[in-house]
């Protein structure tokens, strides 16, 4: 099946582009589509447990992905 990941500020910096359309296994769990985009070049420094939304709404990194959904990973801000 085919997911969308979105990948912002830094997360975008170290893959170069902002998105991206992963083959992933059905019944995949965001966490392996993570692992699977960590083995891409330039995603190998991503963190293996980013903070995660699946079709614009927080979800675990355990959600069971669909066909079409759309992952997006969130970066830590910070602010003052």
């Amino acid at each position: 099946m085919t997911v969308r990941i979105r990948l912002f500020a830094l997360y975008r910096d170290l893959v170069g582009r902002d998105q991206m359309l992963l083959e992933v296994p059905s019944g995949c769990t965001a966490r392996e589509a993570v692992d699977a985009l960590r083995r891409h070049t330039g995603a190998r420094s991503l963190p293996a447990e980013p903070v995660v939304a699946v079709n614009q709404e927080y979800a675990s990194i355990e959600q069971v992905l669909e066909d079409g959904d759309e992952l997006a990973l969130i970066p830590p801000v910070a602010g003052g």
